[in-house]
This record gives C-alpha cells, structure tokens and sequence, in this order.
C-alpha cells in the first residue's frame, strides 16, 4: 500500500487537493490536463469543473501548446504558491520529527 504524501495527509483527498499535491511534487514538469488528471487520480471532467479557478488564483500557468493540448506548470512566481511549498515543507518536517521521535521512543522501551 502506497503512503500518502504528508500535504494529502493533513488535507485529505478532494480532487483539487491532489492536484495541488500533484504539482507540489512535480514542480520542475508542465503538464497536460489530461496527464494531470490521470496522475493525480481524479476524473477528467471533475478537473475541468474547478480547472479555471487553480488558473484564475495563479496556482498554475500555460507553458505552451503541443498539437491542441495546453501543458501547465505550477507558478513558481506566485505568493500563493510560494507560501504553498513552505507549508508542504513545513507539514513534511513537523511529521519527520514525530516520526523520528516515535523511533527513539521504540528503541529506548
């Protein structure tokens, strides 16, 4: 069984929480719409229903067009994203410390 990313963790699993997710972890990539739904495991038609909102905040920005497909890449220039990282980083680190201290805890008991 696959592991949760620690942003999913604490978020849960709403469609637009794993596509945030998605480009979190995949942030040096563009993508297509059809790629990014398939990799962040949600419906087609369930990311084009909250897609223009993710653009319109400034989450995400068209890269380029290869045939009829827009690819898309998170936005590395927004506040909003920016403070998205640092609190996915900030999630990873507060649960790596527990972790390591259930660990120590183990091996003193």
């Amino acid at each position: 069984m696959e592991e949760k990313p620690s942003f999913r963790l604490v978020f849960g699993d709403s469609p637009i929480i794993k596509v945030i997710d998605f480009f979190l972890e995949n942030r040096e990539f563009d993508y297509s719409l059809t790629d990014i739904a398939k990799n962040a495991d949600i419906g087609w038609s369930t990311l084009h229903g909250f897609w223009k909102d993710i653009v319109k905040l400034g989450v995400v920005t068209k890269t380029r067009k290869i045939g009829r497909a827009e690819l898309y890449k998170l936005n590395m220039d927004s506040l909003l994203v920016k403070q998205l990282i640092a609190l996915d980083n900030s999630i990873s680190k507060k649960l790596l410390q527990e972790e390591m201290e259930r660990q120590k805890l183990e091996l003193s008991a």
